[in-house]
Formats: C-alpha cells, structure tokens, sequence
C-alpha cells in the first residue's frame, strides 16, 4: 500500500529523520512508536505533502506521484478545526476541499455526523464541545473522503474514555474494510490493543520491525504474579530464582515448561499455611518494557 524509503530531514543542521524505510500494507493498523520528539509527527507530515523531506521517497502502490488529497487522510496532534463554525460547517469546509458536488457532500456529511454521534450537535458551534467530541469530529474530517490510507498523530489525548473507545472501534471498522491506518503514538498500551505491525523510533532512528505478535513472543519474558493477602514476602520465594517486588505482590520469572508447575506449588503452599491468594496471574513484558529495554530509560531532551 505505501512504501517508504530511506526518509532523511534535518532542521538547522540537526537530524530529525535518518534514512527511514518503511513498509505498510492493506487493511492493517501500523504502530510508530516513540517518546515525543523522535521524529514521528515529522514523518507523519512528509507523507502527507505537508513538508518536503531532504533525501528518499514516499511510494503509494508503487507509484512515485502520491495524491494526498484523494488517497490519504490525515489527522495532526493538534486539533484543526474552525472552532467558530459549527460541526456540519466545518465538515462542509473539508469537503469542498475534497471536490465533493454540494448535494453529494451534504447526505455525506450526515451520515458521519450519525456515526461520529454528533448529529444532534450538528448546528452547535465546535467552541462549546468536549475535547473528545473535537478529536470525533477531527477524525470525521479526515475520513470524508474514504481515503485509503488514514494517519493519526496522538489522536487520543486528552480525551475521554468513551471517545477513545469510539476510535479504537473505528481502527477495526477501517481494517476491516481493507483502509490501512498509521497510528503514531507514544502511548504503547493502547497499541497493544489496536495495532498489527510495530515501529519503535527513537532520535529519529528507527530502533526495530516487526509485528506486535513477534515482538511480544520474542522480547517477553513470561512470568506468574501473585499476591497474598498479608501482602507480606514468604519463605516460598526462595525456592525461586528470579523474583522481584510488583506492586503489593511478587513477580516470578517463569517458562513454558514450569509455570503450571509453580502454580500449583504456591497453592499447595497457601493450603499448608492457611493464607489466602488474593491474585495468582500469568503475565509478560509489555510493549512499554520491549521499548525501554532496546532504547534504555534516559529522558529525551
């Protein structure tokens, strides 16, 4: 779907991008992941036309000649919308943009209002709305004209759960109609939920590929939490080798080959103590701790 290949930009002699490849495909959700200024916003900006890149290419199917406005929708960190219209002017706004003919573009806009869930707010100027029915209809703004690439830079923040819910819907809603969505963020639980492919970026490098289920099968190590109620260390820990402190209760390193093993070993243990369990779960490394194992843990300035 869009081939990206060896993007380098630089600001007054400091490098932003260096030499970024990357590949996406059809119907999938493609994760950037980095801490703020590692180049993702900047990125997101040369592939839409906003800014020109110093060296490399930006290839839609294979074609050197992208047409931004009818193949790419774009959604920035920053909310662009005229926030004295209000939501059915600002989507007309767009839509004209985009070339629709008026009768067209005004059943067009209806049906996103409804989908978007701010058809009753059509005629209310965007100044009195919630910062998540902003990014709702934001996001309406970029989708008007069915583009089949959708970028989105931070689109959650600030919002609220409901919203951020609705977004998440609407990723698999674009997949499922074979859209391909690059989701640019720093908040790496929520693409654990929503991405297929992974991109961690860091000081404008990229750091590693792959998709979300390699990296989690290649990078995570399993292990079993437990808490017991007195919330105190046990002498049953020192059976193990590798344990460390987690919130109110232990993290046991453990493998496929003995996790079941060692479950049944703390519940005999509890039974012969007459203590209760108050959590016994599996677990793995999060996206967030393959990031800072790879990147280490130093501020980005």
């Amino acid at each position: 779907m869009l081939t990206i290949s060896n993007i380098t930009k630089a600001y007054q002699h400091k490098t932003v991008l260096n030499n970024i490849s990357l590949q996406l495909h059809p119907g999938t959700c493609f994760g950037l992941i980095g801490p703020n200024g590692a180049g993702k916003s900047t990125l997101l900006k040369i592939i839409a036309g906003i800014i020109q890149t110093d060296k490399g290419s930006v290839n839609f199917h294979h074609d050197k000649t992208i047409n931004q406005k009818g193949k790419i929708g774009y959604v920035p960190q920053e909310v662009c919308l005229q926030e004295t219209l209000t939501a059915e002017q600002n989507l007309l706004f767009f839509g004209e943009i985009y070339g629709f003919k008026k009768q067209a573009l005004k059943s067009k806009i209806h049906d996103m209002l409804k989908d978007i869930g701010l058809f009753q707010q059509r005629n209310d100027k965007v100044s009195t709305f919630s910062g998540g029915m902003k990014r709702r209809l934001h996001i309406a703004c970029a989708l008007l004209h069915d583009p089949e690439i959708i970028m989105m830079d931070e689109p959650t923040v600030g919002i609220d759960p409901q919203s951020k819910k609705y977004i998440f819907n609407l990723i698999q809603d674009l997949k499922d109609n074979e859209c391909t969505i690059l989701y640019a963020s720093h908040q790496m639980d929520e693409m654990e939920k929503i991405c297929d492919d992974i991109t961690f970026i860091d000081q404008g490098e990229i750091i590693l590929t792959d998709s979300l289920e390699n990296l989690l099968s290649t990078y995570s190590t399993p292990a079993l939490y437990v808490q017991w109620e007195d919330n105190t260390a046990v002498d049953i820990l020192n059976h193990f080798d590798n344990v460390t402190k987690e919130k109110q209760g232990w993290l046991i390193q453990t493998n496929d080959n003995n996790r079941l093993e060692i479950v049944a070993f703390i519940i005999e243990d509890a039974k012969e103590r007459n203590k209760k369990i108050k959590q016994l779960s599996f677990t793995q490394n999060s996206l967030e701790d393959i990031f800072f194992s790879l990147t280490g843990n130093e501020l980005r300035d």
